[in-house]
């Protein structure tokens, strides 16, 4: 019998006729026992067993896990001037994550005061938004915070620094949830930071046309004025290297502590990766080219790709093609980025395309993802492990999603 919690999420459940994606292989007519919130049974449907939701002609998939969104930014400021307030923001991400089977989800919060363009970000700061997504009282998604930190801003290193030290002290009881129909909070993961530096000239910006055709596009500046801007920009940037080795300094102190986990962001080079490694990360997030990438590899990193990448064919700033990352191997996860609805169909994507079975572009979004930020409990459609689960209907071009069962209620 369906058991449920005091708020509506379901906690026990059998569910039963469903196509599921295990670890390596698909099993066709699936019966999925859950129990205290946890997968307790995966096996054949036993003729004439009854269940309590039948899924048949649905894949049954585990919860989605993105470990870059940029979703929140977007949410907090539709448009230009408008700020929203920050828990609607988080309730109306929330619905889109929803929407795309994503039950846990770390969001890239700015910790710099402007963007990687050199345009002024507006309120509210990375603090404000990473503590309304620890306030949350969403059931079905696991909100975290991925701190993305400008290695050249030293208002973003202290507003991280300050941020860190909250996270230290004890939460407060209303923070940390209950073994039942609660959210746990984020306190109980090691924070996990990306750092960055968007210097026209290298990294995602190698060409600094790139950067004046974002500025043209998407801030409305003239050709001029864009390339007025970057060389402003890059000049800017030049004059603050102290301040990123001191960064990247302190940085690799709290990894060797282990207070964080550290993601490399947009690394385009082997001797790039190297010294990354050498810092103590453990993630390459977006390498730019296939060399950096194998360089990741050889250093024991882990890679994360961008699914809207595999959805468009190709990288937007004519980086190297996700893809062509899997093909060769060289890809653990797939990242929503700038798209939450990218995941699934880019893991589709891959398997139309011949470049990977359904079980290994699962894993891409699911438990390899799981693995780039520690979290060994979700992610498979095995016994013991967090129920977060999706049913889709894989039928057509681009998949839908029918049900989030589960979630972040355990």
């Amino acid at each position: 019998m369906t058991a449920l919690t005091p708020d509506g999420t379901i906690f026990d459940l059998v569910l039963g006729h469903a196509a599921a994606v295990l670890p390596d292989r698909v099993l066709d007519d699936a019966r999925v026992v859950v129990r205290d919130g946890r997968v307790a049974h995966v096996g054949p449907h036993p003729g004439g067993a009854a269940c309590d939701f039948d899924a048949r002609g649905a894949w049954l998939l585990p919860g989605l896990v993105d470990v870059h969104s940029d979703l929140l930014s977007r949410e907090i400021r539709p448009r230009p001037g408008v700020v929203l307030d920050p828990s609607f923001a988080v309730a109306s991400a929330a619905a889109r994550l929803r929407a795309a089977g994503i039950t846990t989800a770390f969001h890239g919060l700015a910790f710099q005061e402007r963007s990687i363009v050199g345009t002024p970000i507006n309120s509210p700061a990375a603090s404000e938004l990473s503590e309304a997504l620890l306030s949350t009282d969403d059931t079905q998604i696991d909100h975290q915070v991925l701190h993305r930190l400008d290695v050249r801003s030293e208002y973003g290193r202290k507003l991280l620094e300050k941020t860190l030290q909250s996270r230290d002290d004890p939460p407060s009881p209303s923070l940390q949830g209950e073994v039942r129909g609660k959210r746990q909070s984020p306190e109980s993961t090691v924070p996990v930071v990306s750092h960055e530096d968007h210097t026209p000239g290298q990294g995602q910006f190698a060409d600094p046309v790139k950067m004046e055709r974002w500025l043209i596009q998407g801030e409305g500046m003239t050709n001029s004025e864009a390339a007025d801007h970057v060389e402003w920009w890059r000049s800017t940037r030049d004059e603050q290297h102290a301040v990123r080795e001191a960064a990247l300094s302190w940085l690799e102190g709290l990894v060797r502590s282990g207070h964080i986990r550290l993601f490399a962001h947009d690394l385009a080079t082997p001797e790039e990766v190297s010294a990354a490694a050498g810092r103590g990360c453990s993630v390459a997030e977006f390498p730019t080219s296939i060399a950096a990438a194998r360089a990741a590899r050889d250093h024991g990193m882990l890679v994360v790709a961008g699914a809207p990448n595999v959805v468009r064919g190709g990288s937007h700033t004519g980086n190297v093609s996700a893809a062509e990352l899997v093909s060769a191997g060289l890809t653990d996860a797939l990242a929503s980025d700038y798209i939450p609805a990218s995941m699934l169909p880019g893991a589709l994507r891959l398997v139309r395309d011949g470049v990977a079975s359904l079980p290994q572009a699962v894993r891409l979004v699911t438990s390899g993802a799981a693995a780039c930020v520690g979290l060994d409990d979700r992610g498979y459609l095995v016994e013991g492990h967090r129920a977060d689960l999706i049913l889709a209907d894989l039928s057509k071009r681009w998949p839908s999603i029918l049900t989030v069962t589960g979630g972040n209620c355990y």
